[in-house]
């Protein structure tokens, strides 16, 4: 879902590869790893980040007195979202302390709820069997390590990478081209599972072919992807046949 603040210049923006055949449609190329998105992706997680905010505002005495738009902050780092909150109102409270309060929130909701998408489960552990699975989430380690100890999903992840671990946020290529490097595959070698439009574009943009899946955004607002789908079995068939 989120991405962090980031100040070193960006790595070199690419291009998705227009003459990859899709695996599954008669194509010769054969992909190597796939890459998952988190929030949206393996877990309905946006209702309890946008609930957690809206508590951290309520608990600071903000809750009737801030302009900001949770849906303006999807697909983007909880980072940005609380730099912009303290740039704008000014609490007491640093970026950090806020991010540490909201994480804890989520972090007790994704124990309590195993808001795990139906199919995903399945997709993940037939996937590992054929190819490299890699992580690449907005969110901090803590909510990763969280959602990953979920019905037993960290056992099929071989890299998992957290918006902290890269300089730039989506919809800048980093945090997919540094899973694809822990996974040592090549980008264009690589799949992505996203369902923002900032993932979508960092997916392209790393020279990696996307699926989008509709969890979160209308399929209109997912056309720039390779593929739209509206259920893992889609995806399943796609890369699977």
């Amino acid at each position: 879902m989120f991405l962090p603040m980031s100040q070193p210049s960006p790595l070199p923006h690419r291009t998705a590869p227009t003459d990859i055949p899709f695996p599954g449609s008669g194509g010769t190329l054969d992909f190597r790893a796939v890459i998952f998105d988190m929030d949206g992706v393996i877990v309905n997680s946006e209702p309890y980040h946008e609930k957690a905010f809206f508590e951290v505002l309520r608990d600071i005495g903000y809750e009737h007195r801030f302009d900001m738009r949770f849906s303006d902050y999807v697909g983007l780092s909880d980072h940005i979202m609380w730099v912009d909150f303290v740039q704008r109102h000014r609490p007491p409270q640093t970026v950090e302390e806020l991010l540490a309060l909201k994480r804890q929130k989520v972090i007790e909701a994704m124990r309590r709820e195993e808001p795990v998408f139906q199919g995903l489960p399945e997709l993940v552990e037939s996937l590992a069997a054929r190819c490299r699975l890699g992580l690449a989430s907005g969110s901090q380690h803590p909510v990763i390590e969280t959602v990953l100890s979920l019905k037993g999903l960290g056992r099929f992840f071989s890299a998992v990478v957290s918006s902290s671990d890269v300089p730039h946020g989506k919809p800048a290529p980093d945090i997919f081209l540094r899973t694809a490097e822990l996974l040592e595959v090549a980008p264009t070698e690589c799949w992505v599972i996203e369902d923002s439009k900032p993932g979508v574009s960092a997916a392209l943009n790393a020279g990696m072919r996307v699926i989008a899946i509709t969890n979160t955004l209308p399929a209109d607002q997912l056309g720039q992807a390779t593929h739209v789908v509206e259920d893992y079995g889609t995806i399943r068939r796609l890369l699977l046949g």
